[in-house]
């Protein structure tokens, strides 16, 4: 089953036509490699670095900014590292949000089109909202490889490679 992105623009410089394409695309990948609950749905808070700051520091004590944020509907990880999460069965995946600044930063820095790295980390947050995570290195090996291989389908680099040569 595939995924319904639906976005709320808090922030005025999201381009919201864009990110639609690109979320049904990744959520055409998506349904190619993992099972979903029929009708899951997101929702995508688009919002600034000052908002995602507040929302970091209010859910996750973390006095910073990020790109991403996500808050899953049900718990799925699994207590043992490297095993794959519970399969969902809520169809409303849960909350993401996104920070334009960030985002947009990232991609100039890495010299990646900021399509593909919006695309990124909408599949990211989306592999966050179903139990993955990659705290644990054992964990990190899971995702990382269906990222690469789901943004591979669409014709998107690996990510990892990309921000391990900038670094």
């Amino acid at each position: 089953m595939s995924i319904n992105f639906q976005f709320v623009a808090e922030y005025s410089r999201w381009d919201v036509k864009n990110l639609e394409k690109i979320a049904g695309r990744i959520s055409e990948a998506i349904n190619t490699q993992l099972q979903l609950p029929r009708n899951s749905s997101a929702v995508v808070l688009l919002c600034n670095d000052a908002k995602i700051h507040q929302l970091n520091m209010d859910f996750r004590g973390n006095d910073t900014t990020t790109n991403i944020l996500s808050w899953p509907s049900e718990d799925l990880k699994v207590a043992t590292a490297g095993q794959r999460p519970k399969l969902a069965v809520n169809p409303e995946l849960g909350d993401i949000a996104m920070a334009f600044e960030v985002c947009f930063s990232e991609a100039r820095a890495g010299h990646v089109k900021l399509s593909d790295h919006l695309a990124h980390l909408l599949l990211h947050g989306t592999l966050h909202l179903l139990g993955y995570d990659h705290i644990e290195h054992a964990d990190a090996i899971i995702m990382e490889a269906i990222e690469i291989d789901i943004l591979a389908k669409l014709c998107i680099s690996n990510p990892y490679t990309i921000n391990d040569e900038i670094q």
